[in-house]
């Protein structure tokens, strides 16, 4: 399949973006060219501002200085729908499918005036499935496909509605590495025919292995533009960091200190059938670091929220630093030393419209500090100064602790884990 696109060297310009959030700039004077039939791979921290410039190229926010070009056309999104228009799409990292709706459906959804829903539309999203490498019976319901057939989906969504320019936001979290090679192979098919993507993702090798051109973004501002040929992983990380990468110990920290065990956890899936964790045994030392691998959806989450007594177990041990903690409640686990951040910040581990210092002490304020003069509502103040020693001691990136979570990419990313790390020496 080719595509019939206007002439010139660039599908995608963007000039001086600038993006103030309160308190925080979270883009400052970013310039990006991506050139037409090209994968373009964004690099950078989290917290970096990759994922704002992306929002702003999709019209999900809007620049506060700066000028956006798209095929040669100056152009002002004021909404999502202006990018679709204009041919620019966007596949989220969080896949936003119906699973009780069939394959098809999913696509027609929202685009029903393009096609209509009938035999013309079924032709067309027959044809772009084969674009995107996808075999499957249109009438298939998304609750049966795999990860990999539901991320092409969505690819296969954006193209039906005419985008030539598709933003890809962290696109192989959640594959496996033949589904990665599967993914590249597709991509690299599209970009003979024309399509442009730009590329977001944090796997360097990744990124060296797929993209055309590479642009790393440190602190909100567009530091290189590089091609990936030139450059090894090491050499991007240290553009991300600003730094040299300090050289890795040649010891091992792990030590025979026994800190965290699990024997035996099983946990029933919610209304019968195979249990979502079957007899889950770990052992984690003090200075280890201990990795759990396995594509989404195949129990990770899960198996960390029934370590923090979010999900109740059916059988099996929680034993920390030799406490049995399988029958303690969350605050309980949270007070004998155990963190948790979660995998999705935004939605599950902050209060988007509250300040970080309120963040700090969630599921702590019910007890106040004690002061000289007993229980005087203190709470605030010592929140306060707590939060400013963990913006300091983890470089949570922030002009101040009364910024809203959400105002503050860097905050979301840092001060959740800071302080989940942290227990012993939060307020509470």
């Amino acid at each position: 399949m080719s595509l019939s696109t206007p002439a010139g060297e660039y599908a995608v310009e963007l000039d001086g973006i600038t993006k103030r959030v309160p308190g925080v700039v979270a883009n400052s004077d970013i310039s990006l060219r991506v050139r037409r039939g090209e994968v373009h791979a964004l690099c950078g921290e989290t917290g970096a501002g990759k994922s704002t410039l992306m929002k702003i190229l999709y019209g999900m926010q809007q620049p506060d200085e700066g000028t956006i070009t798209v095929d040669g056309h100056v152009v002002r999104f004021r909404s999502p729908a202006d990018a679709i228009r204009a041919g620019i799409g966007m596949v989220h990292q969080h896949f936003m499918l119906a699973d009780n709706l069939t394959v098809a459906e999913n696509v027609l959804l929202g685009a029903e005036g393009l096609l209509g829903i009938g035999a013309g539309a079924r032709t067309r999203i027959a044809e772009l499935a084969r674009t995107v490498g996808m075999e499957l019976d249109p009438g298939l319901l998304v609750e049966q496909l795999g990860v990999a057939d539901r991320q092409r989906l969505e690819i296969l969504k954006v193209l039906y509605r005419g985008a030539r320019t598709v933003i890809l936001d962290e696109p192989t979290a959640v594959l496996v590495s033949q589904e990665v090679d599967e993914l590249f192979h597709t991509l690299r098919a599209m970009r003979a025919d024309g399509f442009t993507f730009l590329f977001i993702s944090h796997n360097l090798d990744e990124v060296r292995s797929i993209a055309d051109t590479i642009t790393v973004i440190r602190r909100g501002t567009s530091v290189r533009t590089v091609d990936p040929a030139t450059v090894g992983s090491r050499g991007l990380a240290e553009m991300m960091v600003g730094s040299e990468l300090p050289t890795p110990q040649s010891e091992s920290t792990v030590t025979d200190r026994e800190v965290l065990r699990v024997e035996g956890l099983t946990l029933a899936a919610e209304g019968g059938g195979r249990p979502v964790l079957d007899g889950i045994d770990l052992v984690v030392h003090a200075g280890e670091v201990l990795g759990i691998a396995g594509v989404e959806g195949n129990g990770q989450t899960e198996l960390v929220e029934a370590i923090m007594g979010m999900r109740r177990s059916v059988t099996g041990r929680v034993v920390l630093a030799g406490s049995d903690l399988s029958r303690a409640t969350t605050l309980r686990r949270r007070e004998a030393g155990i963190g948790y951040v979660p995998e999705d910040r935004t939605r599950h581990g902050l209060l988007g419209s509250q300040p970080l210092w309120v963040n700090q002490i969630l599921g702590c304020q019910s007890r106040p500090p004690v002061s000289r003069g007993g229980l005087l509502g203190l709470l605030d103040r010592a929140a306060r100064r707590d939060t400013e020693r963990i913006v300091t001691e983890f470089d949570v990136r922030t002009p101040g602790v009364d910024v809203p979570a959400a105002g503050c990419p860097a905050a979301t990313s840092r001060s959740s884990s800071s302080a989940a790390s942290s227990p012993a020496t939060r307020p509470c």
